[in-house]
């Protein structure tokens, strides 16, 4: 039976990039923290950190203050580079060369995180860990959770989802059916639960205003690139309403395989006649991710299902080119009203996602010491909010707020890279949640700045929803399953099961475009053929990788 409770979308993922809408600022806490400007004192020489972020990415400028702040009083200097083309082959290479920077960046396996494991490239954590206050006391609590399941260490420090205090979900980073306010108020902001409905305002917006700035209106659009499969293989599971666990859907601890059952070929049957409608961009198939985000940028699709982290730099062009209209709101669809939706979720540790530290590194305990340092209250209210007086301020309750100025220019891409610590926070430890003055984190997340951040557009979509975040949009989820989420549950390198993974995303690259294109007289042949690949493969071996894990964490994460 599907499991049915209200709820929402989160991707671990790295849910949660809330910081990008935000910026970072420094008011002296009241808890314990080290003074920033003392940190760091007895270490003389300049110090530099080379580090690898598997994500693309820009540069800071080098007048960035905030690097400049931390190289200041802290005497380090950051060196980043970030990902260009696949992941696993950029791991490759630096694999077989075996040299590596100082820090990875890691988005799990599918950055090649057992490669560097099995290589032996990154160096065991938790004795480091439990050396420095913040960050035992951050990853102390959790130390079961986060070790490697084979080998009994931690390798990687999460960048997302070890909160305290309370935590104000706003924002949603992880999966939804996002879609352009122009169309939503276009019908009137429509109640809209249904992959049906959803689909059928589209059509009707696309029929009323074929082109936009220019160029033809795309309704709908699918990324395809082969590094990052969700958006093609994923979205079954949140349209019967699951959470997303990758590529099983869980119900009563049990994981299931989905890419063959019904509910797959229900949503891409949808796909299939929404293509031969005129719907889908027929190009979507040959681009790669670059060109995705172009066409979002271009504020001419009207549609997609991903996860919003991952297509963040198309949303933020939205903004940047004042084409609030386009900007994209999340829609938590179902297939019909027998299945309740499960999107938003309550952040997830974002296990095998975050720092990683290689045997290149020279000093390990100077970069942890770094890290550790970053950590406190002082440290992260400059890497999440900024500079208190340039870029927020203080009222006389101990709030912190910002001005309709400091708002705008925090959305700039442009300004975040003189001004923000981006590179930086996206993957290192952080706190999230609250301070131990009641602050939240992060501007995104404080309630009250929330709302005011937000456009005028923005405002009038919430507004008409009844609503005052992009949170409620989806309202409260139901507590996340101990195991969850279960795409962060490691399959043995070498394995049947890894084979049979692999090939499922093969088979899902191969056949889903054909499927989603052919002729409505071809689509059944095509999916029966489809099938008929991943029968002959040893699903069994896989899924019990998956329910091994689950079982695991059960009895590990319960105690």
């Amino acid at each position: 039976m599907t499991r049915k409770k209200l709820f929402s979308s989160g991707i671990a993922v790295l849910l949660s990039l809330s910081m990008c809408l935000s910026l970072a600022g420094c008011k002296k806490g009241s808890g314990d923290q080290t003074d920033p400007s003392q940190t760091g004192s007895s270490n003389t020489g300049p110090f530099t950190i080379k580090v690898y972020n598997a994500m693309a990415g820009t540069a800071p400028a080098k007048d960035n203050k905030i690097y400049k702040l931390i190289e200041e009083k802290l005497g380090v200097k950051f060196e980043f580079e970030f990902l260009v083309g696949e992941a696993k082959e950029k791991a490759g290479v630096m694999i077989a060369g075996g040299e590596y920077p100082d820090l990875l960046g890691l988005l799990g396996d599918q950055s090649g995180l057992q490669e560097f494991i099995d290589a032996e490239a990154l160096i065991p954590l938790e004795d480091y860990i439990n050396k420095y206050p913040n960050l035992k006391k951050h990853y102390g609590p959790i130390m079961n959770q986060i070790k490697d399941q084979k080998s009994g260490h931690v390798y990687v420090m999460p960048n997302y989802g070890v909160i305290s205090g309370k935590y104000y979900q706003n924002e949603s980073f992880g999966p939804a059916f996002w879609i352009q306010a122009a169309v939503l108020k276009e019908f009137g902001y429509p109640k809209i639960t249904t992959l049906d409905e959803w689909f059928d305002i589209i059509q009707q917006y696309m029929k009323k205003y074929p082109e936009i700035n220019g160029q033809k209106t795309i309704g709908f659009t699918i990324l395809t690139d082969t590094s990052r499969d969700w958006p093609l293989r994923n979205a079954p599971a949140q349209l019967s309403g699951h959470p997303n666990d990758g590529g099983v859907i869980v119900d009563d601890n049990v994981a299931r395989i989905y890419a063959h059952l019904d509910i797959s070929k229900r949503y891409y049957k949808k796909l299939n006649e929404m293509y031969n409608a005129g719907v889908i961009d027929p190009e979507c198939f040959t681009s790669n991710y670059d060109t995705y985000i172009s066409k979002i940028s271009s504020g001419r699709v009207l549609g997609l299902y991903d996860q919003r982290w991952n297509f963040q730099m198309g949303y933020n062009s939205i903004i940047d080119q004042k084409m609030y209209e386009r900007q994209y709101v999340p829609v938590p669809v179902v297939f019909d009203d027998s299945y309740e939706q499960w999107y938003l979720t309550y952040p997830n540790i974002n296990v095998n996602s975050g720092y990683a530290i290689t045997t290149s590194c020279k000093d390990p305990d100077r970069v942890m010491q770094v890290l550790d340092t970053l950590l406190s209250e002082e440290w992260q209210k400059i890497l999440q909010w900024g500079i208190e007086g340039e870029d927020y301020h203080v009222d006389e309750n101990g709030r912190f707020y910002r001005t309709p100025e400091q708002r705008e220019r925090a959305k700039s891409e442009e300004w975040k890279l003189s001004n923000y610590a981006e590179a930086l926070l996206q993957f290192c430890p952080k706190l999230e949640g609250s301070y131990s003055d009641g602050n939240a984190t992060n501007p995104g997340q404080q309630p009250e700045e929330y709302f005011e951040s937000l456009d005028d557009v923005a405002k009038e979509v919430y507004t008409a929803y009844n609503v005052k975040t992009q949170g409620e949009l989806f309202g409260f989820p139901p507590e996340n399953p101990v195991y969850f989420p279960a795409y962060t549950i490691s399959i043995p390198v070498g394995s049947d099961a890894q084979i049979v993974d692999q090939k499922l995303k093969d088979y899902a690259f191969q056949y889903l475009p054909k499927i989603i294109s052919a002729k409505p007289s071809e689509f059944e042949g095509l999916w029966q053929k489809y099938v008929e690949q991943i029968n002959k493969l040893d699903i069994a071996a896989l899924e019990k990788v998956y329910n091994d894990g689950i079982q695991q964490r059960i009895q590990e994460y319960s105690n």
